[in-house]
């Protein structure tokens, strides 16, 4: 059984697994950069350990200043969240050398669903939709031409070791397929030290619409519905909503049911997302798996009632699902907005700085996670996420509009501190999301428009 728990991140994924670690009694062990000394979760745990200086290499990704904390507190499990280590192998692999529970996927099933290509063609055995593309990494220009000239623009070239909207290039003339090819090598070695790339035909005007699964290490595997995240900006998911609006049950049911497949088919442990595209004639397609607790949880927490890190660290000590498939029930809707601390006038710049007012928003069903707080720093170190605004309601025009006066009441007040408030609200009341129709393309279309 698990009884200390060191949390190997930050910010409000930090707060949030110490939160549900109190309720279950486990004693939290947070360690933390130089820049995150006085952090709320720094303030939450039981003990903290300083690990090294802002650069995340040097602290956050230094697996053995981790390994030290854990030895030093007595430590017996290590959650990742989301981001910095929560996808890596080779970290998963040092913490079962070490004796300690890697709160996620085993090494092997991380090393397999990391590698997008990998991952594709064990899909495809598993009987996934895919887009047309490879199922190999294409390490040759000339072959990974003519695979675009065969399946048509177009493309999308994607980093195999890749994450997080990173390393991936749209190609839509074949002139240019080339120059994009390289520069997508370049960048995925230099981001993830892995230039392997692989290709797949670019979707256009999808649905990105994910499905949340849960699996034990008994052979049990769940889904707990699906999320729209379709609202992004250079593939950074900015909100996300359950259900996904306009779809089928009988669709939904089939991706669900698909993701189940997958997850057995890989030997999936812990709480995962596989992620598709639908185009608009209702057909879903296989994109990847995201083998960690996801930035947009919450929602689905919201219509289920069911804590994910809490089956999360239950699972990790060999429990089982504390629920079965016929016991989800899902209830109304769910949608968050992710505030980070950019300037959308300066193309989204990181505006970090002082909180001098920070007052999250109240109210009936509304939740914020966030590590903000009057008088804390906002470093340019990380991620810019500030805080995530979530609402519930029966129906989603309850839901946006009680989103809409959430957003309103946040108060975020700092020198140089600007925040994605204003634009989140105005993408709630673009026609094509008050309708449920919007795609990946919709913020990209509102961008155009203020650009003229």
């Amino acid at each position: 059984m698990i009884e200390t728990v060191l949390i190997a991140n930050r910010g409000e994924i930090a707060l949030r697994v110490a939160r549900t670690c109190r309720e279950l009694n486990l004693r939290t062990v947070v360690v933390h950069s130089t820049a995150d000394r006085d952090s709320a979760v720094v303030r939450l745990a039981d003990r903290a350990v300083q690990i090294g200086p802002p650069a995340a290499r040097r602290s956050y990704l230094h697996v053995p200043a981790i390994m030290e904390a854990a030895a030093q507190t007595g430590a017996d499990a290590i959650h990742p969240g989301y981001g910095f280590l929560s996808e890596d192998a080779d970290f998963a692999e040092v913490c079962e050398a070490h004796g300690l529970t890697f709160i996620g996927p085993p090494a092997s099933v991380l090393r397999t669903l990391g590698d997008k290509a990998t991952a594709r063609k064990l899909m495809a055995d598993a009987g996934l939709p895919l887009l047309p593309g490879s199922t190999e990494t294409l390490d040759s220009a000339a072959e990974a031409k003519d695979l675009a000239d065969e399946i048509g623009y177009p493309v999308i070239i994607k980093a195999a070791a890749g994450g997080g909207g990173r390393g991936m290039a749209v190609v839509r003339e074949p002139s240019t397929f080339m120059e994009h090819y390289q520069r997508t090598r370049a960048a995925a070695q230099a981001v993830f030290e892995d230039g392997r790339v692989y290709l797949e035909r670019f979707q256009e005007a999808a649905r990105h619409v994910e499905v949340q699964v849960l699996c034990d290490q008994h052979g049990n595997a769940i889904w707990l519905g699906e999320r729209d995240c379709s609202v992004q900006r250079r593939h950074q998911k900015l909100i996300e909503e359950t259900p996904a609006p306009g779809l089928s049950p009988e669709l939904t049911a089939r991706m669900g049911e698909a993701s189940v497949r997958g997850a057995l088919a890989a030997g999936f442990v812990g709480a995962g997302t596989f992620e598709f595209l639908v185009d608009p004639d209702g057909e879903f397609t296989f994109m990847e798996v995201n083998c960690r607790i996801q930035v947009e949880h919450p929602v689905t927490e919201m219509v289920t009632g069911i804590d994910l890190v809490r089956e999360q660290l239950l699972v990790a000590a060999g429990r089982s699902l504390s629920i079965t498939q016929d016991q989800v029930e899902r209830r109304g809707v769910a949608i968050e907005c992710r505030v980070n601390a950019e300037d959308p006038s300066r193309d989204f710049a990181p505006a970090p700085g002082v909180l001098e007012e920070f007052i999250p928003p109240g109210g009936p069903f509304t939740r914020v996670d966030t590590h903000g707080f009057t008088g804390a720093r906002v470093t340019p170190d990380y991620d810019s996420l500030l805080a995530k605004v979530i609402t519930w309601a029966a129906d989603r025009d309850q839901a946006v509009a009680r989103m809409e006066r959430a957003l309103a009441e946040f108060h975020v007040r700092g020198a140089g501190v600007h925040t994605t408030i204003p634009f989140l609200a105005e993408i709630l009341g673009h026609p094509l999301f008050r309708d449920g129709k919007h795609t990946t393309s919709l913020v990209e279309q509102v961008l155009d428009i203020e650009r003229k």
